[in-house]
């Protein structure tokens, strides 16, 4: 008896290890996506106009660095896809394996680059670049929220899968903090070699995450469905078959939350200083300047590294969809105080407006939607079906987010109404989305409503 139970506790620890490793690599793996695809962007707004494309007018040079930015974009849906096929076929942790030791060689060829090769061919390599990197995001979103999810309790996969979805704040909060030291260089210095630093020094956490990674044992629900996973040919066709409407019901509670992070941390910036510059007029320093900004949605990113992981928790106590459901909620109530005050002046309640809306109404739905997205689709297509509703949906709610804030923020004479009454439709649609997709979905929330033991 006494015998039984020490196996039995050597064999519940070891679990524990083993998963607490998985949901770290995965933790991990989500921060340094984040903070290469960030800085990216960063250089593309800061640096490359200046040192890549040289000899050239300006404004083309700064809308060919967007270019090469827009290509990462357009990428990630056939990242997504590609990992996800043989993410389903091989296993999860191969393809994470790769995904974190390609973003590594990513980010050091562009802190190695060199910057006299001429706009052209400077312009192919970085797109070049920016496609690889593009492709690779497409792919360990998603990865890393299964190997974390699928290592986790019955339990607690909601928690296991906000794990790996709370490093995406995490990597911008580094990215922002490392960047920021940098820029304060005399600028030729920084556009000389302080730039490339912040690239260079990521090294050292995809070396932490490839060992972490490398050391994580597959995941144990795929290598109980492996049988019949290395026998199918084309996961994606088998979705596409079984899964359509999932797909539509899956992206549709995507656009919410995704519309309102890339809303907030890109065209709210450029409104918000540009306003607050109109208002303090010529030779006068405006109350918002973009540096503020940026600190406060450093803070607010902050801040939510600690919220997803809760409102995961939350998810696996009272279930996925009431969880998105009361955060659609939230969000249709919360719109409204928060674009009031962002119609203000004022830096501090400008600040309180992005620390509810990101950490608080944003997080409430991101928070549970990796889990959501995933228990809609079976285990042995659950890469390819997560990978391509959460990228489309990627797309649609957040690619387009700033064009369609700007031309709704145009047509209400500079006001926000017209904004918030778009999210709230979006919410809507999310909430009617979940609850049809509760009819059809074997919710494991619904088995884990009762309290149990974290993960």
């Amino acid at each position: 008896m006494t015998t039984s139970k020490s196996a039995e506790r050597m064999t519940d620890y070891a679990a524990r290890k083993e998963r607490r490793r998985a949901q770290g690599s995965s933790f991990l793996g989500s921060v340094v996506e984040a903070y290469d695809f960030l800085l990216y962007a960063s250089a593309a707004a800061l640096v490359f106009p200046r040192v890549m494309f040289t000899g050239m007018d300006p404004a083309l040079g700064t809308t060919l660095a967007f270019v090469t930015l827009l290509a990462g974009y357009l990428a990630r849906p056939l990242g997504g896809l590609l990992f996800g096929h043989f993410g389903d076929r091989i296993g999860r942790k191969p393809m994470l394996f790769i995904s974190v030791l390609v973003m590594g060689v990513v980010s050091l060829a562009i802190g190695l680059m060199p910057t006299n090769l001429g706009p052209v061919i400077s312009g192919v390599i970085l797109t070049g670049i920016r496609v690889i990197q593009g492709i690779v995001v497409g792919g360990e979103w998603s990865g890393a929220t299964l190997m974390s999810m699928e290592h986790s309790s019955k339990r607690n996969k909601g928690f296991g899968a906000s794990i790996a979805v709370s490093g995406g704040p995490a990597g911008s909060v580094l990215a922002t903090l490392v960047l920021g030291i940098f820029v304060a260089l005399p600028e030729e210095q920084f556009l000389t070699w302080g730039w490339r630093v912040p690239f260079l020094l990521s090294i050292v956490v995809v070396a932490v995450a490839v060992y972490l990674r490398y050391r994580v044992s597959e995941s144990p629900e795929f290598k109980a469905a492996a049988p019949s996973a290395v026998k199918q040919k084309a996961p994606l066709l088998r979705v596409l078959r079984d899964s359509r409407g999932k797909i539509l019901l899956g992206i549709l509670v995507a656009l919410a939350p995704l519309f309102l992070q890339v809303m907030l941390t890109s065209f709210m910036i450029s409104h918000l200083a540009g306003r607050s510059a109109g208002l303090a007029g010529e030779g006068v320093a405006p109350a918002i300047t973009v540096d503020a900004l940026l600190f406060m949605i450093t803070a607010a990113s902050a801040v939510g590294v600690l919220t997803i992981p809760l409102v995961g928790w939350l998810s696996d106590r009272i279930g996925r969809n009431r969880m998105l459901v009361a955060g659609a909620v939230l969000g249709m109530i919360g719109v409204w105080p928060m674009m009031a005050l962002f119609s203000t002046n004022d830096p501090f309640l400008i600040g309180l407006g992005f620390m509810l809306g990101l950490p608080v109404m944003q997080v409430s739905m991101l928070g549970v939607l990796g889990a959501f997205l995933a228990e809609l689709f079976e285990t042995t297509t659950r890469y390819t079906g997560l990978s391509l509703t959460f990228q489309v949906g990627a797309a649609i709610g957040g690619g387009t987010a700033p064009l369609v804030a700007q031309y709704l923020g145009q047509a209400g004479g500079g006001g926000l109404t017209l904004i918030a009454v778009y999210y709230c439709l979006l919410a809507c649609v999310a909430a009617a989305a979940v609850l049809i997709a509760g009819r059809h979905q074997p919710i494991r929330s619904r088995e884990t409503a009762s309290m149990g033991t974290l993960a």
